[in-house]
């Protein structure tokens, strides 16, 4: 089992930047695919971006793509999601996923999730 630590979570304004953190430790050889997801009150869990391993595949939900890129430091065991022209709409509790395999954009594929962190988009 990996266990995840997010950060960087904050109150900002529409069009600010933010980047948030992930720490894995524990079995970080078994996170191939690290993920980020969001959730805001009253909506479902929603995928926002995933990067494999060495970082050579990465995807992003249509909602955040030419926003927010995904990033990882396989040496410092972290990910991290630039978050770039912040929206209202990205207001949300951001969560960090982590699968054994190769992994998609659904949450049942994910074994490993951290606590969450808070993004709020306010003016």
């Amino acid at each position: 089992q990996v266990q995840l630590v997010e950060s960087g979570g904050d109150l900002v304004q529409p069009g600010d930047s933010l980047r948030l953190s992930c720490v894995a430790s524990g079995r970080t050889a078994s996170a191939w695919t690290m993920s980020w997801f969001r959730q805001a009150p009253g909506k479902e869990r929603e995928f926002v971006s995933f990067i494999t391993w060495r970082g050579y595949s990465t995807y992003y939900a249509d909602s955040v793509k030419g926003r927010f890129t995904i990033s990882r430091d396989n040496a410092k065991n972290t990910v991290y999601l630039q978050m770039n022209s912040l929206k209202p709409g990205d207001t949300a509790v951001y969560y960090c996923a982590a699968a054994s395999k190769a992994g998609g954009t659904g949450a049942h594929e994910y074994e490993s999730w951290g606590q969450g962190t808070q993004v709020t988009v306010s003016s």
